[in-house]
């Protein structure tokens, strides 16, 4: 009975052991994004799923036979990842941590028409996006992020007019805690 006891201690050990080496998302990382200015907040779910939150503004630029204009809009994000390259980037010897991977996600998105800076507005009072996406998250040094989205989906807006969009998403910014 000690013996079994004793492998079975020793077995569970190994398996503990093993699973600390297995790659993994962090529980929970916070940075602000300069580029797009907003806060953005990663929690893990899974060993390789996350539920990213961002608050922040979003870029528009149209031109066109009616003229031409920019805007920067308030904008809320979501999007539910999953890195399926965790492993393969860990066994490599490349860098993992902050969830430096590669992912594909569900992403929804919805933001107001009318811009905190630009004169390009819209008839609608908010219009958004969901769709899937895949994108590259990479940190670097002292928690320099560039997190890079693209995908497109279904776009709609508040009169029930529905499209296309394509979604392009670049962050740049630090990593304030994790």
């Amino acid at each position: 009975m000690k013996k079994i006891l004793l492998l079975s201690f020793c077995f569970c050990s190994f398996l503990n052991i093993d699973a600390q080496n297995q790659p993994s998302v962090e529980e929970g990382l916070l940075s602000v994004n300069i580029l797009t200015p907003g806060l953005e907040y990663e929690y893990g779910l899974t060993n390789s799923a996350t539920l990213d939150l961002r608050a922040g503004s979003g870029f528009a630029y149209r031109k066109g036979i009616f003229g031409e204009g920019f805007g920067i809009y308030p904008i809320f994000n979501v999007q539910y990842r999953h890195y399926y390259n965790l492993k393969k980037r860990f066994e490599k010897g490349k860098n993992i941590s902050s969830n430096s991977g590669n992912y594909i996600a569900l992403s929804g998105a919805i933001q107001t028409s009318k811009p905190i800076i630009g004169d390009l507005e819209y008839n609608e009072n908010y219009f958004g996006v969901i769709g899937p996406v895949w994108g590259l998250q990479r940190y670097y040094g002292a928690g320099f992020k560039l997190d890079l989205n693209l995908g497109g989906g279904y776009g709609f807006n508040e009169s029930g007019s529905s499209f296309f969009s394509p979604i392009v998403s670049l962050r740049l910014g630090w990593r304030i805690f994790n």
